[in-house]
């Protein structure tokens, strides 16, 4: 008596399973660290263009803006990120970047000697 035995033992099936659950295991905390990444991007990128709307503010006024209200509409913030000037004179300004969806914040201090760069600790 021949069997044709078709099919998968229930070893191989476990198997199959095990190797997707430790791939997901592997993929998912990839995928929030790129979502964080993400909104430190925004943050960066939003305090970027506030140095670029302060430096237009300055030309024409000799000092730097002390509220955003101040710059009009040459600076807009991206979608989620809340941006503030934190202090502003004729020799420098500082500013910070949080978003909703993070509690990490970006900051930036600008003087006319030094020219800074967004940090987010």
């Amino acid at each position: 008596m021949k069997t044709n035995d078709r099919g998968f033992t229930i070893i191989e099936l476990l198997v199959v399973i095990l190797l997707i659950a430790i791939l997901t295991a592997i993929a998912v905390p990839q995928l929030f660290g790129t979502k964080q990444r993400t909104y430190v991007a925004s943050m960066r990128s939003d305090l970027r263009n506030l140095e670029t709307a302060q430096e237009a503010y300055y030309v024409d006024n000799i000092t730097y803006a002390g509220a955003l209200t101040d710059l009009g509409t040459t600076f807009l913030m991206s979608p989620g990120v809340s941006v503030a000037i934190d202090s502003a004179s004729q020799t420098g300004w500082g500013g910070t970047a949080s978003h909703t969806a993070t509690a990490q914040t970006c900051s930036v201090t600008i003087s006319r000697a030094h020219q800074g760069i967004p940090t987010c600790p």
